[in-house]
């Protein structure tokens, strides 16, 4: 392979099995940024970009060990390069203390509390300016999920674009399990539950709290979750599956059924912190993370609690052994997660189309439009139950011997939105 720092000359390249599959325009974007969108496709159009000794469209998609002839020209790469910042002694430390496993594909990280994902208004000490530790002169690794800076765990990045994509595929899957830990304040009803909550950005916050939201504009949003120890009354500690990934998912779950995640000021106010000695400070850990990995075998790992989660648990008298000894929740089954996706589909396409038409009509799929004309747009027609008269069908006659069903006992109030959870191996 030529060097790809001499663009006066042809290079040619070998897909690697990273970009197995990769559109040949992504390629370039991954591997040579420097060289445009329209360049890539002029060169394209005339011939000059070639597979295996053949014309090449932007569209084509790469196969491993295929030669990429590429000619020459095209901003030098020094010019538009991203420059990275050195990191200091310490921040390199930082980086190595936090790692869990690494190899060809992945990096696991047990993120401490306190140290954000990601970068922002103010924030500077984050997980993602810390990754060129990791690869001082290789690609640089990037993220595929986040957690909240007060949240600690396990958290997955990727070494490679291509392990990237494969990862990110899995977490919108929905096939990557992930399982945490957290103390709540209170005792729910239902020791083992489903919270089944729309949520959405609440108003006025900028997109930085989220509300219970069960109009149109919610998003689904399932949690499922199970008692492990109690402390009395006062406190317990449980294990929570995220079934879908919106944001401050289980701390939002956890605050709307009145038993907010310990130490989460933001969702449950003063009702969050516990009396004592037990610490101020987010109890809410990625415990353990279970997905499909590029090579093959499952990715199964597990993150050591942090100092103040550890403490808070001997002085509430919970042995972390207990979390061990419980078997796997059952996870989403298939028909019900294609019936979640089919929902969630419709509900974007409803408000894309909103404000397509023009001239005061009636905005398409919009629920609360008003009922002039023909009425709610998209509104499935009412079925007509038997009607008096001649040719009525006749009420079927109930069976004779048979006595009336008795009343079923009125069951033990639950919070809004909670049910119990399925059992393994039934749906």
């Amino acid at each position: 392979m030529s060097d790809p720092k001499d663009t006066a000359a042809v290079r040619q390249f070998t897909v690697r099995a990273d970009d197995d599959g990769v559109r040949l325009d992504r390629w370039f974007k991954r591997h040579l940024p420097q060289i445009g969108f329209a360049t890539v496709n002029r060169w394209a159009r005339t011939g000059q970009i070639r597979v295996d000794g053949k014309r090449a469209d932007p569209a084509d998609r790469l196969t491993t060990g295929q030669v990429l002839r590429v000619p020459p020209g095209g901003d030098a790469p020094e010019t538009k390069a991203r420059t990275r910042k050195p990191l200091t002694e310490a921040q390199i430390a930082l980086a190595d203390s936090m790692v869990i496993t690494q190899d060809r594909a992945a990096i696991v990280l047990n993120k401490p509390p306190g140290l954000a994902t990601q970068g922002g208004s103010g924030t500077y000490e984050h997980v993602d300016g810390l990754l060129d530790a990791f690869a001082p002169d290789g690609p640089r690794p990037r993220l595929v999920h986040r957690l909240d800076k007060d949240t600690s765990g396990v958290l997955l990045i990727a070494r490679t674009p291509g392990a990237a994509a494969f990862f990110s595929k899995r977490f919108s899957g929905r096939t990557a399990r992930k399982i945490y830990w957290a103390l709540i304040t209170g005792v729910p009803s239902i020791e083992d539950g489903l919270i089944e909550l729309p949520l959405a950005k609440q108003p006025g916050t900028g997109g930085e709290k989220m509300m219970v939201d069960e109009s149109e504009h919610g998003q689904p949003a399932r949690t499922r979750y199970r008692v492990i120890d109690r402390a009395g009354n006062r406190a317990c500690w449980v294990e929570l599956q995220p079934l879908t990934g919106r944001t401050h998912q289980l701390r939002v779950h956890m605050a709307a059924i009145g038993h907010p995640i310990v130490g989460d000021g933001k969702y449950g106010g003063p009702e969050a912190f516990l009396s004592g000695s037990i610490s101020r400070k987010m109890h809410l850990h990625a415990r353990r993370l279970i997905i499909e990995h590029p090579d093959g075998a499952p990715l199964d790992v597990v993150a050591e609690l942090p100092e103040h989660f550890a403490a808070s648990m001997e002085q509430l008298g919970f042995d972390e052994a207990d979390g061990a000894d419980l078997p796997e929740a059952p996870r989403l089954p298939e028909r019900e997660a294609r019936k979640l996706a089919a929902k969630a589909h419709a509900k974007q396409y409803r408000k894309e189309r909103r404000g397509e038409r023009k001239g005061g009509e009636r905005k398409s799929g919009d629920r609360r439009a008003r009922t002039g004309g023909s009425g709610i747009a998209d509104a499935p027609p009412k079925k007509r139950g038997p009607t008096k008269g001649k040719g009525s069908p006749k009420p079927a006659s109930k069976p004779a011997g048979k006595p009336l069903a008795a009343k079923a006992p009125a069951r033990a109030r639950r919070p809004a939105g909670t049910k119990a959870a399925p059992r393994p191996g039934k749906r």
